[in-house]
């Protein structure tokens, strides 16, 4: 490496401007999940070493572009020459261990077609720093990667959350190629990846708990005053609902478009520009308005989960009730739309690999929205919790209507105090990783033998929780309502001595009667009168 390299500031993070930047493309357990797949080896793309630059730099969103998308990585610059080296040794060829920022446009990334020459090469484009850890002092499986975008923490991972171990990536490449000193290795970004607009700060760190640290590799992100690209040179940037899904690294609500996510860009133009007042995650993943109308949702909370029962019965709808689930709040009345959660059974290699970081269960608990129903798939599996006081507080916080679980509770008192309606199988003191493990959310899956799609209607009372297909919601609790009002004017009948043979159901005597007299009541009835009490008290003096 020449003294000029060495001396350049943009290398300052490094022992020297790197021959060769090998970066992941897919690595940690919690990205593959997000995006639909896992690897079953590792694969690369190379980067140019003029887009490196140290901690303290800006980094330009390129004129014409929206999805310009961070990704903290760990970095691994090799030591000394490694070439057809085994697992065993790959990891005495690391000379240390760094932080990274594997910035890309997604504006450009289908024209590359994995290559990442164009979306990823940008000056600027691959922050390393601020300091380097000598790799013969850390257990590589001990290192911690944290993400920081405007103070707020979005990833929070190890290397214990990788598909692949550390080393793997070095024996790996140099059965291809020799890994010379200098080179870096980009390990790949867990979850919590997404879109960052001009004025944002992003900080990456590299750690071990408790011991050497790389430092805050700080990176502010300005507008790219220009020139626009060139449409006679080459591609120019275009984005679909599949890229800023990608780039946001969010699924959008069933029904609901993707643009409509992501942030307008700003024009800022320098490192001066204030940053977005916006969290990350609000931007990511908007607060989304209640899907479910006020009056709606009121019928709802006025109708017994019984009669909604009887009417999806008569549509043929019998298998919709989530069974072995009690409430910890008998007296909330439960209403909310399905956000979903799955866990599977729990394997302790599978446990390691999605048990830990930013999980599917901790991902789900940050992105219920108001008004909605985290509904957890356990199997009936009780031996454990699938939640506690923690993870309520986090629903209660961000407007969940409740949580329903066919699993087990942890800190059942501690989470009854929070408030939150909470139906669960029975509480347990036991941590999830016993029996469970995080697999996935929002999809089709089972909770107290019934299918549970997002965005199906759940309501819960004393009786239970029930599953309502969206599209009869309306014409379900309509027609419940009303056999609440005629049930009540039956049970009324009775209480004054009349048999029920022919009156319950009524016969066509009966049903005139009631059809008279129900023309005759206001012809407005509120929803709280409907709630009360409809049948009155066989032990009412007035009714013996």
């Amino acid at each position: 490496m020449d003294d000029k390299s060495t001396h350049d500031g943009r290398f300052s993070g490094l022992p020297g401007r790197p021959g060769k930047i090998i970066a992941v493309h897919l690595s940690y357990a919690s990205r593959a999940d997000q995006r639909g797949r896992r690897p079953g080896a590792p694969s690369y793309f190379f980067k140019a070493s003029s887009s490196v630059s140290a901690t303290g730099s800006v980094i330009e969103r390129p004129a014409g572009t929206e999805l310009l998308a961070f990704e903290g990585e760990i970095a691994l610059v090799i030591g000394t020459a490694a070439r057809h080296v085994s697992l065993a040794e790959a990891w005495d060829h690391v000379g240390w261990v760094t932080a990274a920022n594997d910035f890309g446009v997604y504006d450009l990334r289908a024209p590359d077609k994995g290559s990442n020459v164009r979306s990823k090469g940008g000056d600027g484009f691959t922050p390393i720093g601020a300091a380097l850890i000598d790799a013969r002092t850390v257990d590589p499986a001990s290192l911690r990667l944290r993400t920081w975008v405007n103070g707020e923490i979005v990833q929070d991972d190890t290397a214990a959350g990788l598909i692949f171990p550390l080393a793997q990536f070095v024996a790996d490449l140099s059965q291809h190629f020799t890994l010379e000193p200098g080179d870096v290795i980009l390990t790949g970004t867990p979850a919590g990846s997404s879109v960052i607009v001009p004025g944002d700060v992003v900080e990456v760190e590299v750690d071990v708990p408790g011991g050497p640290t790389s430092g805050r590799l700080v990176t502010t992100v300005v507008q790219g005053a220009g020139p626009a690209y060139d449409p006679s040179l080459g591609s120019l940037p275009a984005v679909d609902d599949n890229q800023r899904a990608d780039a946001w690294g969010t699924t959008p609500p069933a029904g609901a478009g993707i643009s409509s996510r992501r942030s307008a860009p700003r024009e800022a133009t320098g490192a001066s520009a204030a940053p977005d007042p916006r969290s990350l995650s609000e931007r990511s993943e908007p607060k989304r308005p209640d899907p479910l109308p006020a009056e709606l949702r009121a019928k709802l909370e006025a109708v017994p989960v019984a009669g909604l029962s009887a009417q999806l019965r008569k549509r043929g709808l019998n298998n919709v009730t989530i069974d072995g689930v009690r409430p910890l709040h008998p007296e909330a009345k439960l209403v909310g739309l399905a956000r979903t959660l799955r866990f599977v059974p729990n394997r302790e290699d599978l446990f390691a690999s999605h048990g830990g970081g930013y999980n599917a269960q901790k991902r789900a608990f940050d992105a219920v929205g108001e008004g909605e129903v985290i509904v957890i798939e356990a199997r009936g599996e009780t031996g454990s919790g699938t939640l506690g006081d923690i993870l309520a507080i986090r629903a209660h916080a961000q407007g969940a209507a409740g949580i329903v679980t066919d699993g087990g509770v942890r800190d059942a008192d501690a989470v009854t105090a929070v408030g939150i309606p909470v139906y669960t199988a029975g509480a347990h003191p036991a941590v999830l990783g016993r029996r469970h493990v995080p697999w996935d959310a929002d999809l089709t899956i089972a909770c107290g033998g019934t299918a549970v799609q997002p965005g199906d209607v759940i309501v819960g009372d004393r009786d239970g929780v029930i599953v309502i297909p969206p599209g009869i919601v309306e014409e379900v609790v309509d027609a419940a309502l009303a056999q609440e009002d005629e049930d009540a004017w039956v049970a009324a009948r009775v209480a004054e001595g009349h048999p029920v043979d022919g009156l319950f159901p009524p016969n066509a005597q009966w049903r005139a009667r009631y059809e008279a007299e129900a023309s005759t009541d206001s012809p407005t009835r509120s929803l709280s009168e409907r709630s009360e009490t409809r049948r009155p008290d066989p032990r009412n003096e007035a009714h013996r």
